[in-house]
């Protein structure tokens, strides 16, 4: 995802309801001095190759309560495995257990890049790339890109060919795929919030002159045994990162429609999954805003999401500066942010990985980042 919504990068929204009981606001009042604290040692020159040892435990690593600190090692740092100012903006890191690597999009480049786990090695993975977003495998090991160029969903055989599944919705076009990830019973799920129809950097601007480029924004799954794309729900502003809960009887979707609509919530919505076919009880799951330590509240956007093994949210965050951009982790029983991890870049999409599936990985606008964590990632990818 891509809003380029520089007017709301640092927009100040109302507090939570939550912070009105004021040892609530103490609490999070002393979080955030804590973080920001933190937040004004991280910069660029930390990941460098003449950059001074981490100093354990990585100050980067922000716990915010007692939930908090059980995801976090107090003996590892962030790493920087890649960073390349030719890099413009890195998105949809997908982890192949099968071929221990990682994919992930340089979408305005129209490439895909790959990690090896063996040894490091970097190398451009697919080129062209229909600039591709989000990136997931489905139960086959088939790689799935959503992407922006074709507005379209696509499935790369294990031949090397390329299949369409879905590239219109009710005979109209899609607006542009954005992220997506395959459930137990092989349907697909993935948002449609148009950003690459918005512009050509990541796409083709489409000639329509609307925010909403073809259709209106919505969460769609494409059914395995028919192929066929059904609209799972349109009340979502612009749907975004999307991911199951460790049973897949949930399913979470950030939604950034701040970059184009002034009244959208910068939000994590949730929904129930009845019988894996349709949603229900739509609500808010967690709230981006968060209280500074001058006790302004700010918000900025939820992109890509992630669920671990005990139902905690890993969602990236950015366009709000030192404190707050990164990762941010919030608890499954009341939405609450429970730590952070700060990067020196917008953090736009995170997944597990790694042999153990323990380790998370961190597309950050021209870097990838990684650390260990505590916990595993609830799915395959």
């Amino acid at each position: 995802m891509n809003h380029h919504a520089a007017h709301s990068q640092s927009e100040s929204a109302k507090p939570a309801s939550a912070l009105d009981n004021p040892l609530a606001r103490r609490k999070f009042l002393a979080a955030g001095a804590a973080t920001l604290t933190a937040a004004r040692m991280v910069s660029a020159d930390e990941y460098g190759a003449d950059a001074a040892p981490v100093r354990y435990p990585d100050h980067r690593l922000v716990s915010l309560d007692d939930r908090g600190k059980k995801l976090m090692l107090g003996n590892t740092p962030i790493q920087r495995l890649f960073h390349s100012k030719e890099m413009l903006w890195a998105e949809g890191p997908a982890w192949n257990g099968a071929g221990r690597y990682l994919i992930w999009s340089d979408i305005p480049n129209n490439i895909q890049r790959r990690w090896l786990e063996e040894d490091g090695h970097v190398s451009v993975f697919r080129n062209p790339a229909n600039n591709s977003n989000g990136n997931t495998f489905d139960l086959q090991g088939r790689q799935i890109s959503f992407e922006h160029l074709t507005r379209s969903v696509a499935r790369y055989e294990i031949d090397g060919t390329r299949t369409v599944l879905a590239d219109k919705y009710n005979g109209k076009s899609l607006n542009a795929p954005n992220d997506g990830a395959v459930h137990p019973n092989g349907d697909i799920w993935f948002t449609d919030p148009g950003y690459g129809a918005l512009m050509d950097y990541e796409g083709t601007l489409a000639n329509t002159g609307s925010v909403q480029p073809y259709q209106k924004e919505a969460i769609y799954r494409i059914e395995a045994s028919t192929g066929k794309v059904i609209k799972m729900s349109d009340e979502i502003n612009k749907p975004n990162g999307l991911c199951f809960s460790p049973d897949y009887k949930k399913v979470y979707v950030a939604d950034t429609g701040a970059s184009h609509y002034p009244d959208a919530p910068k939000n994590i919505k949730v929904w129930d999954v009845v019988d894996g076919t349709s949603l229900a009880n739509g609500k808010e799951f967690a709230s981006m805003n968060l209280v500074m330590p001058d006790g302004e509240t700010k918000a900025g956007f939820a992109d890509g999401i992630r669920c671990d093994v005990a139902g905690n949210i890993w969602a990236s965050a950015g366009w709000v500066g030192q404190g707050y951009d990164g990762v941010h982790i919030f608890a499954p029983e009341d939405g609450q942010r429970i730590a952070q991890i700060h990067l020196p870049e917008i953090c736009s999409n995170v997944c597990f990985g790694g042999t153990k599936r323990n380790r998370l990985f961190m597309t950050g606008s021209q870097s990838l980042y990684a650390v260990y964590v505590n916990t595993k990632g609830a799915h395959f990818c």
